[in-house]
């Protein structure tokens, strides 16, 4: 049986890394995927990680991997963005829960 799990920039960097360490060079489409993250990855392995706990850490119930990932990658840093990052989403979250949000991507 599959697992689907939505994996951030950094983990998918880091997949990357590992790959182009056991067969010596990177194909064409992971050589273009590895551009595109560096270019676009705003926060280091560590930094992503701490993060994505600190996001799983505030229990707000409706809020899912998914989103996490979505935010560790995107960092909104106001809530006009965080609304613009969830709103192809079926997510109804409460203002407060909005806010837990924005005070924890904006120490990153």
């Amino acid at each position: 049986m599959l697992n689907e799990k939505g994996l951030s920039h950094n983990e998918v960097m880091d997949k990357l890394k590992y790959v182009e360490k056991r067969d010596g060079k990177l194909n064409f489409r992971a050589e273009k995927t590895k551009g595109y993250l560096n270019l676009f990855t705003k926060l280091k392995s560590k930094e992503a990680n701490d993060l994505k706990k600190e996001l799983e850490g505030l229990d707000i119930p409706r809020l899912r991997d998914k989103q996490i990932v979505k935010l560790v990658d995107l960092l909104p840093q106001d809530m006009d963005s965080l609304k613009v990052v969830l709103s192809g989403e079926a997510l109804n979250l409460k203002a407060e829960d909005l806010k837990k949000i924005i005070d924890v991507t904006k120490k990153y």
